[in-house]
């Protein structure tokens, strides 16, 4: 089980490999597409397709899975030892496969990454200006509460250094303005 496990990391390793280095260069693709096919039928020259880089599921499949075994058979005969088992050539091609997707998603990402940096960037210089908008809006919104409770507080308790209109007239004076005395 622990060898299986080593075998199946590696051949995640192995197959962002094979993905990164086809995606740099498919010399050894064009090649065998030019022994294949006739002049009419050959890949252009822009074409980017190779064994794995920007192959469907099952022609990866198809070619890694030949890759290995042509792999296992040449093991076999230099070492007459039964290494090349069954479950490991299994893991080899899932890990491997697992692999050129792995690198596939790191690829698009980085790509995707690289074309919003600059819209991405201004989005955050955008949402900072608003945040800072929004701090300003709510410190005049508070002030204005203040003022307004100031203003409130100050109708309904007279101020201090001003006498209230009671304490103006002495309380015969008041009397006298109403007639009673």
């Amino acid at each position: 089980m622990t060898l299986e496990l080593i075998i199946f990391i590696a051949s995640i390793l192995f197959g962002a490999l094979i993905y990164w280095r086809e995606s740099n260069g498919n010399g050894l693709y064009r090649f065998f597409n030019k022994l294949m096919y006739s002049k009419e039928l050959q890949m252009k020259a822009s074409d980017k397709t190779g064994f794995v880089y920007q192959q469907k599921f099952i022609i990866r499949l198809v070619f890694i899975g030949f890759l290995f075994l042509i792999g296992i058979v040449i093991t076999r005969f230099l070492i007459p030892i039964d290494v090349a088992t069954v479950s490991i050539f299994a893991s080899m091609i899932v890990g491997t496969l697992l692999g050129t997707y792995l690198a596939n998603f790191i690829f698009k990402s980085s790509e995707v990454i690289d074309e919003k940096s600059d819209s991405l960037e201004d989005m955050v210089h955008d949402t900072i200006e608003k945040g800072k908008d929004f701090i300003e809006d709510l410190k005049t919104k508070d002030a204005k509460e203040i003022d307004n409770l100031d203003t409130e507080h100050s109708r309904s308790v007279p101020p201090k250094n001003e006498p209230a209109k009671n304490e103006e007239k002495s309380a015969r004076e008041r009397l006298k303005d109403k007639g009673l005395l």
